[in-house]
């Protein structure tokens, strides 16, 4: 999911068209980073609209903190419109570097607010986010301090164990509004859960696939004041369902000495003695390039890592499919010896899956749910971008890598290939891949959603007798009455049993002959599945 970049955002929606071997950026759509200008009271925004009008498969999106209400409420509701429940936030990097210059403005007494008479500073962390905090944050009396200079908020806050200590590391914390609390009010009033980020771990230098553990004492303090805030102002909402972890992973089989790892266990056992009983989610990644990933078989230990960290909290593990950035492809077990997808190409090369690939998304959902235990659930988080952008296409070209907008139909295909094991699937990220539009007429991709949201998914297929009957039981989404298709037979069978659970179940009376059997669901609203679901 491309951790590294998210910590600074700058959103650009464009439209990518050749011309005569150039290629020109067109700008459609940009969500400034620091300000949406001033600030409106939450009454100046237009009325909620609580309808759900197209459930969709997928309930959850990372989003991006908005400063204005009213932008929020928007995105919230365009959100809910189309089945979202959850909201998912990156948490900033909690920087260990040399201070960005626009934290020259914060002054305290007319001196830098790095600066503390009296007091020897020996670090000085900073932290750029989009959320206000309470006066429970600002701890020393004097020494603490929340400064108002322009349109900019910043926190001076002491991480010394005791306000009278000679010695302090500052955290200097700059904001551009309480994007986090409309987010919080909004998913509230709409009956939704928020994930707020963790501070992100400052990185190991040259190496920031690593956090630099020369700083994780400050970090886990500041992540406690950070929660112990969080707890005092969302505490009593029933939209705080818990924290996301901001710093990424592969889900594979780790060494027990991993600095990711240790990261992880120190800041989930701050998550889970600040805020006990709240969930703890997690996203690591997969990768099954051949030469640079590693095989499905990983994948159950590397679950099993992650969920020790936990502390006792409630965990979800939200499974990175890897076809957004092309690590992993959704083909199903028909199409091992297949050439790779085209939008795969630029990534793996013309070449078949098998040559390409360790295995599919699917094979490694499978392996890692045999390795749950209790206390965790998994997730699995499609990645709702192609790997590059083509002609005519948008998508985000700052900051790189350019990615590229996808379909319905392929969002249709990864949520196959989640199959029956995810309790919930979500996705990464609303903002700009579910909104942006190549032209003003032409739809996003939540709009295709919310015009397709019928179309039958079908997740699973099984031989199955009903009554001393032999047939197929299928499972997904959207699969109320109407029929389900056989190729290469070419049989058409109308739907003997339907229930509904987790999932929607239906069952025909037929037992299909051919080695693979592709089967087209096709239900009582008259919208049949975008992709076939092919079973042996």
């Amino acid at each position: 999911m491309e951790g590294a970049w998210v910590h600074r955002i700058l959103w650009v929606v464009a439209a990518m068209t050749a011309v005569a071997g150039l290629v020109w950026v067109v700008v459609g759509v940009v969500v400034p980073a620091v300000s949406e200008g001033p600030a409106r009271e939450p009454e100046e925004c237009q009325p909620r609209d609580t309808r759900v009008s197209a459930p969709y498969a997928v309930t959850g999106y990372w989003v991006i903190p908005r400063a204005d209400p009213c932008v929020t409420r928007r995105m919230v509701e365009a959100v809910h419109q189309i089945g979202g429940d959850t909201l998912i936030t990156f948490g900033p990097r909690f920087d260990a570097g040399e201070p960005d210059p626009g934290f020259a403005d914060c002054v305290v007494d007319g001196r830098p607010c790095a600066e503390v008479p009296g007091r020897r500073v020996r670090h000085v962390y900073t932290y750029t986010t989009s959320e206000e905090f309470g006066p429970g944050l600002l701890r020393c009396q004097g020494l603490d301090r929340r400064v108002e200079a322009g349109e900019r908020v910043f926190y001076r806050v002491s991480l010394a164990a005791s306000c009278d200590d000679p010695v302090h590391d500052l955290v200097l914390i700059s904001t551009d509004g309480d994007g986090l609390g409309n987010l919080m009010t909004e998913a509230a009033a709409y009956g939704m859960k928020v994930f707020p980020g963790l501070p992100a771990a400052s990185q190991e230098p040259g190496k920031t696939w690593e956090p630099d553990h020369d700083h994780t004492a400050a970090l886990t303090a500041f992540t406690g004041r950070v929660l112990a805030d969080y707890r005092a102002r969302f505490g009593g909402s029933a939209a705080f369902a818990g924290v996301y972890q901001s710093f990424e992973l592969a889900m594979r089989d780790r060494a027990p000495d991993d600095p990711i790892i240790k990261l992880y266990a120190a800041q989930h056992a701050t998550v889970a003695a600040t805020l006990p009983g709240r969930t703890i989610l997690v996203s690591p990644y997969i990768d099954a390039r051949r030469g640079r990933g590693f095989p499905p078989e990983q994948a159950g230990d590397g679950l099993a890592d992650l969920a020790r960290t936990r502390a006792g909290a409630p965990m979800a593990v939200a499974v990175q499919d890897g076809r957004g950035t092309g690590k992993v492809p959704v083909h199903g077990p028909h199409e091992r010896d297949a050439k790779v997808e085209p939008r795969l190409v630029p990534v793996v090369g013309d070449v078949s899956n098998a040559q390409a690939y360790y295995g599919a998304t699917s094979d490694y959902i499978a392996a890692a749910a045999r390795r749950v235990p209790p206390g965790v659930q998994l997730w699995v988080n499609i990645e709702g971008f192609e790997p590059s952008p083509v002609d005519g296409e948008c998508g985000r070209v700052d900051p790189l890598p350019l990615r590229g907008r996808t379909t319905k139909s392929r969002l249709d295909r990864q949520v196959m290939a989640a199959g029956t094991h995810a309790q919930k699937i979500i996705s990464y990220g609303w903002d700009p891949f579910f909104t942006c539009q190549a032209r003003y007429d032409t739809p996003s991709l939540a709009d295709d959603i919310a015009s397709g949201w019928q179309e039958p998914i079908v997740v699973s297929a099984v031989r199955k007798d009903m009554n001393g009957q032999a047939g197929i039981l299928v499972e997904g989404h959207n699969l109320r009455g109407g029929t389900l298709r056989f190729e290469p037979e070419g049989v058409t069978v109308e739907q003997g049993w339907y229930g509904r659970g987790r999932l929607e179940s239906a069952w025909v009376p037929y037992t299909p002959s051919a080695p693979w059997t592709a089967i087209t669901a096709t239900n009582g609203a008259g919208e049949s599945s975008t992709t076939p679901y092919v079973m042996p």
